[in-house]
């Protein structure tokens, strides 16, 4: 069995050579899914310096790689669809850079488009669960099904069990406001006071309004590449040191802790393939679908041990000017959440170690540790990458 140190050898050969978002972004209702996509894909690839005839893979979640590759008009040889919630997009990179690394493809495009937002207007809906599915038979008819319900559950627990307060998850729907309102990008950019979020409406207790992610249309994109094809691209690399994947389990009832999340088993599988300490990491990006899913994803990271996320985060430590850079575009809490956050991860990781990010640049950062989270808290995919 390859070891992960093993596998760092061929992943530092690998590169994000472009990463971009769809020319609108927000409240977009007059386009679709797969204008996102493609808006994206054209965009990443100009960032990279190059075009669609250079891409030989393409990899997606949610619209299949078949749509987007007809709507882009490309006849890829390798396809990778793995669809595991907002971690997909992350967990495609692990998988780009091992057929770059074999040999099978030279250009990858990982690509997103999602109308969440336009969504609801268009009255168009997920298809019904299969009533055979154990969360259709045992949580749903509970109503335990989306969501806010099923990471209610979760944060509760954390609550019960470490006594965490409402103040500290708002401390970082605040945090991550003041990084939205550097980021012109951004839908949310007012500012915000812990004394807002406690005050907006319920959701789902413990989860006010302001404590959730937004629900917006986007797209993003990013390309891959070797080493060698890299040096002829437009952008300085951003390199994969490190890369893990995990996944626990579909339904709450079968979530092994409450209180963590998988990244506890992928986020040391990259620290140790990258080779470098917590204290290294100049940047994070972790997915921020609800204030909890950021807490408890610092914790299974081991940025803190388990139960200290809310000490970790107060003070307002991970704002801008605090020791602690997170979210630095203004994560789904503030700056967009289409449905499956992933994707602006690594595009503002990508952003911040390329030094491109004006206001809210993080001073000389090359280190950025990025985290996607998919399903009830049920999937994983943690990454490290440099700057040179």
């Amino acid at each position: 069995m390859t070891t992960d140190k093993e596998k760092a050898g061929w992943l530092k050969r690998i590169a994000i050579v472009g990463a971009d978002e769809s020319d609108e972004i927000g409240m977009v209702p007059h386009k679709g899914v797969l204008q996102q996509h493609s808006e994206a894909a054209l965009n990443a690839l100009d960032d990279a310096g190059l075009s669609l005839a250079d891409v030989d893979g393409l990899f997606t979640a949610g619209a299949s790689t078949l749509q987007v590759a007809e709507y882009l008009g490309i006849q890829p040889t390798y396809t990778d669809g793995t669809s595991v919630g907002g971690s997909s997009f992350v967990i495609h990179v692990e998988h780009a850079a091992a057929a770059i690394a074999a040999g099978l493809i030279d250009v990858a495009l990982i690509t997103h488009g999602e109308t969440g937002y336009s969504n609801r207007f268009r009255k168009v809906s997920r298809a019904p669960m299969d009533p055979w599915f154990p969360a259709a038979q045992f949580e749903m008819p509970y109503h335990i099904g989306g969501p806010p319900s099923t990471y209610a559950l979760a944060c509760m627990r954390h609550m019960h069990q470490y006594g965490t307060t409402h103040e500290q998850l708002a401390e970082i729907a605040v945090a991550t406001r003041k990084w939205a309102m550097l980021n012109p990008k951004a839908l949310m950019r007012d500012p915000l006071t812990i004394d807002d979020v406690l005050s907006s409406r319920w959701i789902t207790y413990p989860f006010h309004l302001l404590d959730c992610c937004l629900v917006t249309d986007a797209g993003g994109a990013i390309v891959l590449t070797s080493a060698e094809r890299a040096k002829d691209c437009k952008k300085q690399p951003v390199w994969v040191l490190g890369s893990g994947e995990a996944q626990t389990h579909w339904t709450l009832a079968n979530m092994p802790d409450l209180t963590t999340t998988p990244a506890a088993i992928s986020g040391p599988r990259a620290f140790e393939m990258a080779g470098v300490r917590h204290d290294e990491i100049d940047v994070v990006e972790v997915y921020d679908s609800f204030t909890y899913t950021a807490l408890v994803t610092l914790e299974a990271l081991g940025f803190c041990k388990p139960g200290e996320g809310g000490p970790f985060v107060s003070g307002q430590r991970t704002a801008p000017g605090g020791d602690f850079p997170l979210n630095t575009n203004g994560g789904g809490l503030s700056y967009t959440h289409p449905g499956m956050y992933g994707m602006f991860l690594l595009i503002e990781a990508t952003r911040q170690l390329r030094g491109e990010c004006g206001e809210r640049q993080v001073a000389d950062a090359k280190l950025a540790c990025v985290n996607g989270t998919g399903g009830a808290l049920s999937s994983t995919g943690t990454l490290i990458l440099g700057a040179d």
